[in-house]
């Protein structure tokens, strides 16, 4: 198979389209012929020498998410056969014409979708489910903030949380972004480089339930100012820096709910779980087109690098993805 490999860590230099031999899959695994892969922000971190790859994954092989068809199905595997068309979340090797993913995490590709769309998916929807619905406790009526609204998690948690029955507001760089991401359904979008977001809000009289930040920093004490009484801030990313300085009293009189989370460690079975959640109340939305992937641009395997200095430079607009086969 060709899959594109990381020779060391550095820069997108460093991502080299070679031969490797096929993955064989274990009897709960599948294997994948790959058409398209997305690309994700952990994946720069992984080629930069900063996120390594579970021990189940190759260390080498960048990629998290990938659309195609079924080629070969494990001895246990009862729910799929070979031809399937499907997406699936992968702990790694998704930059490949081939790759295994646990039968648990694949998912069809909602009708009507490409591969190209399909491979955009499972990493956003399977963390913003996992992080807002899960952990963050979301519930119908109530206020959002996304930090990164343009981001791939941004336009998928503005899209979710808003058929969801949630009021939604976002950040994002620049006044067309904001506006984008005010077409995608966010009730307010903030321009963080011209306005400060927490002052925003206050006067705006807005305050809010669930927030998903992925920058860290100073906007953790910022956003703990705007939270509502019982709020939940979900950290899924420390972008800005990793260290924050909060009031902890404010937390107590608020009674607020502080965590985060990786995905990408955790089981089959965890995963198992947010694929059939997805499944039954997100497929459906988007295969009535109420949800909508949103592709910035893709490039060929062997352009992963140029697909990488288009994902370090923040000038996207939704997803990148890979074209495969």
């Amino acid at each position: 198979m060709q899959a594109i490999i990381i020779k060391s860590p550095g820069g997108p230099e460093v991502l080299q389209l070679e031969e490797r031999d096929s993955p064989r899959p274990q009897p709960n695994e599948v294997l994948i012929e790959v058409k398209a892969s997305g690309v994700n922000r952990p994946d720069v971190f992984q080629r930069m020498g900063g996120y390594p790859a579970p021990e189940d994954a190759p260390d080498d092989i960048p990629g998290l998410e990938v659309a195609g068809i079924i080629k070969e199905v494990g001895n246990d595997v009862m729910q799929w056969k070979v031809g399937d068309k499907v997406c699936a979340l992968v702990a790694g090797g998704g930059y490949a014409s081939e790759v295994i993913a646990p039968a648990v995490q694949c998912l069809p590709i909602p009708k009507g979708l490409s591969f190209v769309e399909g491979a955009s998916l499972p990493e956003t929807f399977f963390t913003v489910w996992s992080n807002v619905f899960d952990r963050g406790n979301f519930q119908k009526g109530e206020n959002f903030l996304v930090h990164g609204g343009t981001s791939g998690i941004g336009v998928t948690a503005i899209q979710m949380v808003k058929s969801m029955g949630g009021k939604v507001f976002t950040t994002a760089g620049t006044d067309e972004k904001c506006d984008y991401a005010v077409k995608l359904g966010a009730d307010l979008a903030i321009n963080y480089k011209r306005q400060d977001f927490e002052e925003y809000l206050k006067n705006k009289k807005q305050s809010v339930d669930v927030i998903l930040d992925m920058v860290g920093g100073d906007y953790t004490a910022k956003n703990i100012n705007i939270l509502n009484s019982e709020g939940r801030l979900v950290i899924i990313n420390a972008m800005k820096n990793a260290e924050s300085t909060i009031n902890m009293k404010k937390v107590m009189v608020k009674r607020l709910t502080i965590t985060g989370s990786t995905l990408r460690a955790r089981s089959p079975e965890f995963k198992r779980t947010i694929a059939q959640n997805l499944k039954k109340h997100i497929w459906p939305k988007i295969e009535s087109g109420e949800i909508k992937p949103v592709i910035f641009k893709t490039f060929p395997l062997a352009e992963a690098s140029k697909a990488h200095e288009l994902m370090e430079s923040s000038e996207h607009t939704g997803k990148i993805v890979l074209k495969i086969n």
